[in-house]
């Protein structure tokens, strides 16, 4: 291990410390820890490989790969963890992000405190050669690529069961689960007040008396508490027309 990082620049094996980093998608995989400790010890496997102390892993649960810097706490505190000379360890690439925008924008902010990317997994962030490089933005692109065919089928799913008058995430106002836990059917409670906000509505109440008025007849929300315009606002934008 060199003493000055300027004399082996590019090269990996310059690294003088590590910093780690973790993501996990979802809620579900962040309360389980599903696929964390795999990527601890793969992180902390290449540290020892390249002979480097891990000084502390940052741990971003059950956020998105897709969204921004600004929305990613652990990461934004393992860039600024990092500094000359130091490596920021993943386990895989794509626990950057499933951007390449993103992604590219993470790589440059370690190269600006003069420090590098390395994956456990490879994926050319073994020195900066062009070949290298090739084969990171390559890797990002089918990231990205995943996440957008992830969302199509996620999409297709939910219309199909939508169609099928199944349930397909958030219950709407306005109708409920059925008896068999999987088809949607009219609350008429729900689509009671439905129809009564959008009588008041044609008849000239703004959004605020909407809401006023609602909770001086007492009809209450789906959670039993007190009527916003922005609610108000939310239930006239989704339901401008009776579906029937």
């Amino acid at each position: 291990m060199s003493a000055n990082p300027g004399a082996c620049e590019g090269m990996v094996g310059c690294v003088h410390k590590g910093v780690g980093y973790l993501r996990v998608s979802t809620s579900e995989q962040a309360s389980s820890g599903l696929g964390l400790d795999a990527q601890q010890a793969a992180i902390q496997g290449a540290a020892e490989r390249l002979g480097v102390p891990l000084l502390t892993t940052f741990v971003d649960a059950g956020v998105s790969g897709g969204l921004a810097l600004e929305q990613r706490p652990a990461l934004l505190a393992a860039l600024e963890a990092i500094g000359a000379g130091d490596a920021l360890i993943i386990a895989k690439r794509d626990r950057l992000g499933r951007s390449v925008l993103n992604v590219a924008m993470i790589e440059r902010l370690v190269e600006r405190k003069g420090a590098r990317i390395v994956s456990a997994a490879g994926e050319g962030s073994d020195d900066d050669g062009p070949t290298s490089r090739l084969m990171r933005q390559i890797i990002d692109a089918f990231a990205e690529y995943e996440r957008a065919v992830i969302r199509s089928r996620t999409r297709a799913a939910m219309q199909a069961k939508k169609r099928r008058g199944e349930r397909a995430g958030h219950v709407p106002f306005g109708w409920r689960v059925g008896v068999n836990g999987r088809t949607l059917e009219r609350h008429d409670a729900e689509q009671a007040t439905l129809a009564l906000l959008r009588e008041l509505r044609a008849a000239g109440y703004t959004l605020r008396a909407l809401a006023a008025e609602l909770n001086q007849r007492g009809i209450p929300t789906r959670r039993n508490g007190h009527w916003s315009h922005e609610f108000v606002f939310q239930l006239l934008a989704r339901h401008a027309t009776d579906p029937t």
